[in-house]
């Protein structure tokens, strides 16, 4: 058998630097600079430049790679 996910739409925005989605904070670590941190239930999660930051329908935020997402999401006309 074969099986294909249920169409979801989401709000995404692709983030790039802070300021670019309210959630996502500026993180730095020794030798690591240019990424955030955002919440999400399983906790601080980083994001690296160009990830893009999934709304979900329960409000949660998660960041996905711009190659996951393009594999997976297609833009909605409204």
């Amino acid at each position: 058998m074969k099986y294909r996910t249920k169409p979801v739409i989401v709000d995404a925005v692709q983030w790039f630097k802070p300021g670019d989605h309210p959630n996502v904070q500026p993180y730095e670590s020794p030798g690591v600079r240019g990424f955030g941190c955002i919440e999400t239930p399983e906790g601080l999660t980083l994001v690296a430049p160009g990830d893009w930051i999934i709304t979900q329908g329960n409000g949660d935020h998660r960041p996905c790679s711009p190659d996951i997402f393009s594999n997976t999401y297609e833009k909605v006309e409204e």
